[in-house]
C-alpha cells in the first residue's frame, strides 16, 4: 500500500469554508507539542477523549483512549457532521487544524498512525495556497480543497506554510474496518494506474 493516497471522496470546499467561518476566530488552542513546530499552529476539537473538559485535552488524540465523542463545537459544522457520517467506521480525534502563514511543523512521526497499526489518520484540507509544502518521505503531496487523504504518518513528514494565507486541514483519525480497507484499496489501485 502507497505511504498516501487521495480516496475516492470528494466534498464541497465552499461548503466546508462555510462551517469553518462559522467556528470563527476564537476557540483555536496552540498545539501542546511546541518542539514539534515555529510559528502558529492551532487546532480546533470538534470529536476529543470522552469525558475531557480541559481544552488541550479535548485536542489530545490519546492512541490509549476507546471513547470519543463529539464536542460542542461540532454543532457549529453541520456540513462536518455530514462528511463525518460518510464515514463508514469508527471515529476518534476530529479536529480542525490550522498553519499560520510562515509556520512550519518540523519533521516527526505519529507513531501507530498507519494502516498497519489499525488507526489512520486522513486529512480534507479546508483552506490552502500553492506555496504550502506537506512532505512525506521526503516527497511533496499536494492536497487540494475538498480532496481526502489518507497519508502514513508514522513515517517521516514536515509542512510549510510559505504562503500569505492559512491553511487549514479537517483531521480525521479513524479506526480501520473492511470499509475503510476498501476504500483505500480502490485508491490504492487508482494510484499503482497513474
Amino acid at each position: 500500500m502507497n505511504d498516501c493516497l487521495k480516496l475516492p471522496l470528494r466534498f464541497d470546499p465552499a461548503r466546508l469554508r462555510r462551517d469553518l467561518r462559522a467556528v470563527g476566530k476564537t476557540g483555536w488552542i496552540d498545539h501542546f507539542v511546541t518542539g514539534n513546530y515555529e510559528g502558529e499552529w492551532t487546532v480546533i476539537p470538534l470529536r476529543g477523549p470522552a469525558g475531557a473538559t480541559h481544552p488541550v485535552m479535548m485536542i489530545y488524540s490519546d492512541p490509549g483512549c476507546t471513547e470519543f465523542t463529539d464536542t460542542p463545537l461540532l454543532d457549529r459544522c453541520p456540513y462536518i457532521r455530514y462528511i463525518l457520517d460518510q464515514f463508514e467506521c469508527e471515529l476518534d480525534a476530529v479536529r480542525l487544524m490550522k498553519l499560520a502563514p510562515g509556520s512550519m511543523i518540523k519533521e516527526h512521526r505519529d507513531h501507530d498512525l498507519s494502516l498497519e497499526d489499525g488507526e489512520i489518520r486522513l486529512h480534507v484540507p479546508i483552506a490552502t495556497n500553492p506555496a504550502v509544502e506537506f512532505y512525506l518521505n521526503g516527497a511533496r503531496i499536494e492536497m487540494k480543497e475538498g480532496e481526502c487523504w489518507y497519508l502514513r504518518l508514522s513515517d517521516p513528514h514536515h509542512v510549510n506554510n510559505k504562503g500569505t494565507e492559512d491553511r487549514v486541514h479537517l483531521v480525521i483519525d479513524a479506526r480501520v474496518n473492511p470499509w475503510l480497507t476498501e476504500i483505500l484499496a480502490v485508491a490504492n489501485q487508482t494510484s499503482s494506474k497513474q
